[in-house]
Parts: structure tokens; C-alpha cells; sequence
């Protein structure tokens, strides 16, 4: 089955354009079959259909709880109580309990972030500390879609 990779987060904002530029740069590069890859501004219910036809699927977004700079990588559980309001946007395991609650299908998902240094506006342009990581937070992806989804752990980790 494919792997689906969501950057999501304001492109206008700084550091919080990190998901979606990624996964804007990733689209652009790669040809796999195994990947579907989407950037957007925020997640919202019509992405449910997406998760359907993926045994995994990877949410890359920057964090504000995370050092400036650092990566983190959670394994994300299903829950109905992530914040959201369901009228605008959800959080990525909000997302995952309506997928697992409407179609029965549940997804091995991960939270790959990397902490904002500044989310001061600036179209697509991210600060020293959060670009130093593409690199490193590229090489974690493909770790993720090398193993198989119960080969990796379930809390966060930092690297």
C-alpha cells in the first residue's frame, strides 16, 4: 500500500511553512509509487479518503514545544480530543479517529517535526535553524518508509 506524506502549515508564517515546503520539495524530486504527497495550509475532513488506500502515512509540521531547530518523531494514536473544533481544521490524530471511526481503517502514522525558531511572516522562507534540518529530517522519512510500519517505536523520540 502507499505511504502518505502530509506537510501542513502556514506558508506565509516562517518556520510553520517547514511541513509544507518539505513535502512541496519531496513531490517535486520523487517518481515513487509508493508516495502520495500533499502540501496544504491546514487538515481538514476531506483528506479522510486519502488515509483509506495508505498503511501509513507521515505528518511533518513544525512545532512550538520542541527546541528551535531540534527534530521530533511521535507515533500518532487515533483520538476525538485533539482541540479541534471540526469546522475548520483537525489535528493529525483527530484525523485519524474519524478515518478509524468511519471506514474501520487505521493507518501507522507519525509526527516528524522540527521545533520554529520564528513564525514572524515570511512567505515560504524559513529561519537558519529550522533549514538546517531538511537534511536530517529527509533522512528520517526514509527511515520511515524503509522499516516496516511495527519496526519503529511508538513514543517520541529526538534526534
Amino acid at each position: 500500500m502507499p505511504v502518505l506524506i502530509l506537510g501542513y502549515g502556514s506558508p506565509i508564517r516562517g518556520d510553520d511553512a517547514f511541513g509544507p515546503l518539505l513535502a512541496e520539495q519531496l513531490g517535486a524530486e520523487t517518481s515513487d509509487p509508493r508516495l502520495r504527497i500533499h502540501a496544504r495550509h491546514i487538515l481538514t475532513a476531506d483528506l479522510i479518503p486519502e488515509l483509506l488506500d495508505c498503511d501509513r502515512v507521515i505528518f511533518l509540521d513544525a512545532a512550538l514545544d520542541t527546541a528551535p531547530g531540534e527534530i521530533r518523531c511521535q507515533r500518532l494514536d487515533p483520538s476525538r480530543s485533539g482541540g479541534s473544533s471540526m469546522a475548520h481544521f483537525l489535528d493529525p490524530r483527530e484525523l485519524l479517529a474519524w478515518c478509524e471511526a468511519l471506514y474501520e481503517h487505521r493507518p501507522t502514522a507519525w509526527l516528524l517535526s522540527v521545533g520554529a525558531a520564528s513564525l514572524d511572516y515570511a512567505s515560504y522562507r524559513l529561519s537558519p535553524e529550522v533549514a538546517r534540518m531538511i537534511p536530517a529530517v529527509r533522512a528520517r522519512i526514509e527511515c520511515l518508509l524503509e522499516s516496516a510500519p511495527s519496526d519503529t517505536e511508538h513514543d517520541a523520540s529526538r534526534t
